[in-house]
């Protein structure tokens, strides 16, 4: 499989696909298409993840930081348990795909 080719039609909502779940370990592939965290919204996980964006452009907030984190291809993130994040902006003109692995 390419996590590139292929990708679903995330323009209505955002498409996420287990790539492969074990005990304490999940991979996803995550589709974006101008998509961001409902207003207030942030995440707060019991697991930790580490996200690598592939393709498109997306913005990145950490509830412990003024500014918002401008994520294009290649940028990668490890997000402790707990530590309250959303994303602000997705890129609306082209999709945005991220590689997630959670682990506890």
């Amino acid at each position: 499989m390419n996590l590139l080719r292929s990708l679903p039609d995330a323009s209505a909502a955002e498409c996420v696909d287990a790539l492969m779940t074990r005990p304490g370990l999940r991979f996803e592939r995550i589709v974006s298409f101008g998509q961001a965290s409902p207003p207030g919204f942030w995440y707060d996980q019991s697991e930790s993840e580490w996200v690598l964006l592939l393709a498109g452009a997306a913005r990145l907030r950490f509830a412990d930081e003024n500014e918002a984190r401008l994520l294009g291809p290649g940028d990668w993130l490890e997000i402790p348990p707990h530590r309250c994040h959303r994303i602000d902006w997705t890129d609306p003109a082209t999709p945005t795909v991220w590689l997630a692995v959670f682990y506890q």
